[in-house]
């Protein structure tokens, strides 16, 4: 008998009704093949296992019926995340391209509260990809060097990704007798209430410290 040609073989690769072997599709297989698509690793790195996870999960909020920010969804993807330990429990900090920002952005608050539900109330966090240009900036060709690709412009925009969506209300500097600085970051007091905000404080100061290498200490301004 004569087997299927490199093209029949091909033309049957893209249909799900196909059996080879007697094997049926595997349906969790068939997810995480569409959850890949959520992400985007810088030359075509393998992701680890907790990146899959995190597709995986942003896949599942976006093919839920019941889900309100679905077809924002369908714009994000990742291109990294991490586990960090903060007082006896675990953060994750979700890194996306700076392109999608804008999309998470607009539904931070909502896809923070899915992701935490998903992941064992661990608390997340989104950060979106900067690049930081130095001061020889010009050896890559360019004139001006952007505002916001300077080192105290990217740091002040992950600030703002770490606490979101609630906002920052003042930032005071003390600098000590060591010279060391340390920064008092003021949240709004209508956030304070919200998403239990309070409750991640601490876990804001600790990823930015990891982004960052610099201190900083989140807080409500008193009554």
């Amino acid at each position: 008998l004569k087997g299927p040609s490199l093209s029949q073989l091909s033309a049957l690769a893209g249909r799900t009704d196909v059996f080879f072997l007697g094997i049926a599709p595997d349906p969790f297989r068939g997810a995480m093949f569409n959850a890949r698509k959520k992400i985007m690793k810088e030359k075509g790195a393998a992701p680890t296992d907790l990146e899959e996870e995190v597709a995986k999960a942003l896949f599942d909020i976006e093919v839920s019926p019941s889900s309100d920010i679905k077809a924002d969804i369908r714009d994000i993807y990742i291109s990294s995340a991490q586990e960090l330990e903060v007082k006896n429990r675990l953060a994750l900090v979700v890194h996306v391209p700076f392109r999608v920002w804008k999309t998470v952005r607009k539904i931070q608050g909502r896809l923070i509260r899915e992701l935490e539900k998903k992941f064992n109330k661990k608390h997340v966090v989104f950060v979106a990809n900067r690049t930081i240009l130095d001061k020889n900036f010009r050896r890559k060709g360019l004139q001006v060097r952007p505002r916001s690709r300077t080192l105290t412009s990217v740091h002040e925009s992950m600030l703002e990704d770490v606490v979101g969506p609630t906002e920052i209300f003042g930032k005071r500097t003390r600098i000590g007798v060591d010279g060391s600085k340390l920064m008092k970051i003021i949240l709004d007091p209508k956030d304070k209430d919200k998403e239990n905000v309070e409750a991640k404080l601490a876990t804001f100061s600790a990823v930015y410290k990891k982004l960052t290498n610099k201190e900083a200490v989140f807080v409500f301004p008193e009554a």
